[in-house]
């Protein structure tokens, strides 16, 4: 019986110690297969039908939209030209807005906030980034958390500095808060960026990952995504542990206006709610009871008072 004892509490320890490299594998190979372009991701599908242009899905350019004036126009890159839109208020001040959408997202996502931005004067890019439909792809095939979007949103801030923007509010939402960020730690025209409205930001891809895990229910998920996350980075042309920007929103200087909703299914609310109470800048936190990227919708009237009141603070 002692013996028996000992063989089972040595077979523990084997389980104990090799669960977590085992499910680090496991997690490091399904993140390939996430986020391959072309595979489902949390914007891409799951929607009810679009009623109206704030709804996600819609599809329509913004004349057909509101009736807004806009011109197409393109943004070179490294990998070719982004397709964009600008979109110009009846009264354009030296300040203009750029849309980041998620991933698997449309640059029509933006159409939650541009009422308040052309009402706020602020000439508007609302642009596709790579791998985005129509767009050009990125050559590693994948999406990456901003790791490599951030020369596409660079392109976009270029293209307004040199058509007359003194300096520019960034919008972003979900995966496109991750580009906001990877955009700061990266860009020389990082100086230029005078404000930040964020929706529902996915700022640290290691603890998404991880609250997706524990959502499956299998335990140490934080430790599975600790090992996971870098462990695909032997498998992708990607370091996806770098993928954490939340120590460049903590350094921003600017302003910043954050909405997000508390039964976020897909982006742990708790990163927001930190960036929040360790920013010793200027913060506007909006935080609703709505899922991802719905906060808008959840009191639009509210949302939009907010958001312009926000912008017109802004120094």
């Amino acid at each position: 019986m002692r013996r028996l004892g000992v063989i089972a509490a040595i077979a523990i320890a084997i389980l104990v110690v090799s669960y977590p490299l085992i499910g680090g594998v496991v997690v490091s190979t399904q993140l390939a297969s996430i986020l391959r372009v072309g595979a489902p991701t949390a914007q891409g599908d799951g929607w009810p039908t679009p009623r109206r242009p704030e709804d996600i899905g819609y599809v329509g350019d913004p004349g057909t939209a509101y009736g807004y004036a806009f011109t197409d126009i393109s943004l070179p890159t490294d990998i070719g030209d982004m397709p964009a839109w600008l979109v110009t208020p009846d009264t354009a001040s030296s300040r203009w807005a750029i849309f980041v959408h998620g991933i698997g997202g449309r640059r029509e996502n933006g159409y939650r906030f541009l009422p308040v931005l052309q009402d706020a004067n602020l000439l508007t890019i609302l642009f596709a980034y790579r791998n985005d439909e129509g767009a050009p792809k990125d050559p590693s095939g994948y999406y990456a958390f901003g790791l490599t979007e951030w020369h596409d949103l660079d392109a976009a801030v270029g293209y307004a500095l040199a058509n007359g923007a003194r300096d520019v509010v960034l919008v972003g939402e979900s995966m496109g808060g991750g580009i906001v960020g990877q955009f700061l730690r990266h860009s020389e025209k990082a100086d230029a960026v005078a404000a930040i409205v964020l929706d529902a930001p996915a700022l640290d891809f290691t603890a998404i990952v991880g609250s997706t895990v524990g959502g499956m229910g299998l335990p140490f998920a934080s430790t599975l995504a600790n090992i996971g996350v870098p462990l695909s980075g032997l498998t992708l042309p990607l370091k996806l542990s770098e993928a954490d920007v939340r120590a460049e929103l903590d350094d921003f200087a600017g302003p910043l206006f954050l909405s997000y909703g508390h039964t976020d299914r897909i982006v742990p609310v708790g990163g927001s709610d930190a960036i929040v109470a360790t920013r010793p800048h200027l913060s506007t936190y909006l935080r609703t009871s709505a899922d991802h990227i719905q906060s808008w919708h959840e009191d639009p009237a509210r949302y939009d008072a907010l958001l312009a009141g926000f912008l017109a603070e802004v120094p």
